[in-house]
């Protein structure tokens, strides 16, 4: 909710803005074709500034990478489109994602899935992951849109167990899948710290920052203050357990996570994908491939134990 009336507001403003500006100057003979290709470019260009901004600050704070993960020019500049391609979209997603988000598809027994965002987010940015899930029948799946942006993750983790109990609730299942991508896989673990494992049969992180990440330094809040290296929350954090299994997918070309090897957890599974920003990895097909496989092998391991208890 927070998210979204907030890019609302924003938007709402600077429409206004450049409309009265525009307004002006077609009264005086401007053409208004220049005004509308104008509008879209700068709103492009506004994107790419801030793509560019990511991708120039995790450089320079990169962590030292093995000679088998450079990637090129080339492939270089395809991250780099991808990343803006992701993140054109987002405000629009963000800022629509009650109405985006369809409700779960219940199925009796079947273990849910709940997803979680990370920080000034909502459930928008998995528009495009719950469509895919909906296309695959790999339902129910919750989406969880957390707040107020900069409260303690401890707030969100709370926030968390109640969809979490909701999920299980709804379906009969007696655990889910929890799958956050940035600052929501440090909910999660915050999640299991607090309230234990016993509803959660499985995470997945997707680009979370385990061991910090510089680019908290750049902004306020308690979350924010919790996710910079070496902060005290951080460090009372536990490794990933044994049970439920975490599972890190990262990419060592993040461009919010900085350095980049802050997202291998100790004691978790962890799996590079090279060559691929941080907003884009909740929208390539590899990384999406590896979250399936994981539910599906957290729901089979769930009902072979199942079958062993009937033995």
């Amino acid at each position: 909710m927070w998210t979204a009336i907030t890019l609302w507001i924003v938007h709402a403003v600077g429409f206004a803005i450049y409309a009265l500006a525009a307004a002006r100057a077609i009264a005086v003979g401007a053409a208004p074709w220049h005004w509308i290709v104008g509008a879209a470019l700068i709103y492009a260009a506004i994107i790419a500034v801030f793509t560019l901004a990511e991708f120039t600050l995790s450089w320079f704070w990169r962590a030292r990478r093995p000679p088998a993960q450079w990637i090129g020019a080339a492939r270089t500049l395809a991250m780099i489109a991808a990343e803006f391609r992701t993140l054109i979209g987002s405000p629009w997603r963000m800022m629509t994602w009650r109405w985006r988000m369809p409700p779960p598809m219940l199925a009796k027994g079947a273990m849910p899935v709940v997803l979680v965002h990370g920080v000034f987010c909502n459930a928008g940015v998995f528009a495009w992951t719950i469509r895919r899930f909906a296309d695959e029948a790999l339902g129910p799946v919750y989406a969880l849109s957390y707040g107020p942006p900069l409260a303690p993750i401890e707030r969100f983790s709370a926030q968390l167990a109640a969809l979490v109990d909701a999920a299980c609730r709804d379906t009969g299942a007696a655990q889910a899948v929890v799958v956050g991508h940035s600052m929501g896989g440090l909910v999660a673990r915050d999640y299991l710290r607090t309230h234990g494992g016993a509803k959660v049969a499985r995470v997945v992180t997707i680009g979370t920052p385990h061991n910090g990440s510089r680019f908290a330094r750049l902004a306020a809040g308690r979350c924010l203050a919790q996710m910079r290296p070496a902060s005290e929350w951080l460090a009372a954090l536990p490794p990933a357990p044994a049970s439920p299994p975490i599972v890190s997918l990262w990419s060592p070309h993040d461009s919010m996570v900085a350095p980049q090897t802050s997202a291998v957890l100790e004691g978790a599974t962890n799996i590079a994908f090279l060559g691929i920003g941080h907003n884009a990895l909740l929208r390539d097909e590899s990384v999406h491939a590896r979250v399936v496989a994981e539910i599906w092998t957290a729901r089979r391991g769930v009902d072979s134990r199942l079958r062993g208890n009937d033995g």
